[in-house]
């Protein structure tokens, strides 16, 4: 591998620009806005709060959907799931 492809490899990870890239086409695909550019300027400026402590991070997921999710796991309603539950789950 060239020293310059190398280099580029670890200014991409040391910033976390995939994950970010990632997180960002996922937010578009899950909201669709009418003004991608708006909602992706929003979007960042809502992470450069967040990393402030002055806002919260953008997250695909509110708490909504994480209880339905849960409430998925925990058919009992007991509260809890077990290890094996949570390991069916998760992605892999």
């Amino acid at each position: 591998m060239a020293a310059g492809e190398e280099e580029s490899r670890e200014y991409l990870r040391r910033h976390r620009l995939p994950e970010l890239l990632h997180r960002l086409g996922a937010l578009l695909l899950f909201h669709r806005p009418e003004r991608p550019r708006e909602f992706l300027i929003q979007v960042l400026e809502r992470v450069k709060a967040g990393r402030r402590a002055e806002g919260e991070y953008p997250f695909l997921m509110d708490e909504a959907n994480l209880d339905a999710m849960f409430s998925l796991l925990d058919v009992l309603g007991q509260g809890y799931i077990r290890p094996a539950q949570y390991r069916e789950g998760a992605p892999t």
